[in-house]
């Protein structure tokens, strides 16, 4: 598995996976953090419910992310550059666009979770026409069963509940509560916070609240983290680094990425206008 990548060069090489019809190519599938990306055309009539948190970052053109927020259907518009952060147990949709590359990043599932595959009888969401609960570890491979299923039943015909919408107990209830926080634009929120993250030894969230993810943007200077149960995903968005782990150094420049283990200990050194965004999503 390589750890280092240079974004810029990796999507270069991986480009023809972004046209249909398969749309993604992971980058780090086999350990606890899935990090891939997403091209184009792809427009999806499911929506897929998870106990985990989604980190989305737009690097080429604009997506829309179809979620059910307050259990009311609603477009969040990702705009190239901008990031965003989708709370667990909320039905949501990606809608992707030809000549578009996004970054996605969401963490393994634990033995006992299970994620949803739903569809609903009309835009608006007022009622479930089928549904299939499942252990998902590779979205692609599970995922299209159910897809394929949903195509040839007597349901998505009809576009009316019948006997096989449903073939086993929802496993959790959707989030009805949570009020999304919008996308917003990563470059200008590095600025607005670049007299902070200039001071040695500096960090803040990325996103505020409350979040299952720690999602870390480290400034100038030193920081020595270390992992648990879980990896973190450093992407070098600004200046330069050198990480240390285990005694070996590696050097990010700008838009390089490195996945640090489960377990490891890290050091990582940044010049003075060096940023990395650390990415963790521990299982609550």
């Amino acid at each position: 598995m390589e750890l280092w990548n240079n974004m810029d060069q990796w999507i270069l090489e991986n480009e023809s996976y972004f046209l249909p019809p398969v749309c993604n190519k992971m980058m780090h599938k086999e350990g606890q953090l899935k990090v891939f990306f997403v091209g184009g055309p792809n427009q999806r009539y499911d929506y897929h419910i998870e106990e985990g948190e989604e980190f989305f970052y737009m690097i080429k053109g604009d997506m829309v992310l179809k979620v059910l927020e307050h259990g009311s259907p609603r477009d969040v518009i990702i705009r190239e550059g901008e990031v965003f952060l989708l709370p667990a147990r909320i039905p949501h949709s990606p809608q992707r666009q030809r000549d578009t590359v996004g970054l996605v990043i969401e963490r393994e599932r634990a033995a006992d979770e299970l994620d949803c595959l739903r569809y609903y009888t009309d835009e608006q969401c007022s009622q479930t026409l089928f549904e299939r609960w499942m252990h998902c570890k590779n979205l692609n491979h599970d995922l299209v069963p159910v897809i394929n299923e949903f195509l040839n039943s007597e349901e998505c015909r009809t576009k009316i509940p019948g006997k096989l919408s449903f073939i086993s107990e929802a496993a959790y209830s959707i989030d009805t509560e949570t009020t999304l926080h919008p996308p917003f634009n990563l470059n200008e929120w590095l600025q607005r916070h670049r007299r902070e993250l200039g001071s040695p030894g500096s960090s803040r969230q990325l996103f505020e609240g409350k979040h299952q993810s720690d999602i870390l943007v480290l400034g100038a200077g030193s920081h020595c983290r270390r992992n648990e149960s879980y990896e973190t995903f450093l992407w070098q968005t600004a200046g330069s680094s050198s990480v240390l782990i285990d005694g070996a150094r590696h050097d990010l420049d700008c838009n390089d990425t490195f996945l640090v283990l489960e377990e490891q200990e890290f050091n990582i050194s940044n010049t003075n206008d060096g940023r990395t965004i650390a990415v963790s999503m521990p299982a609550p």
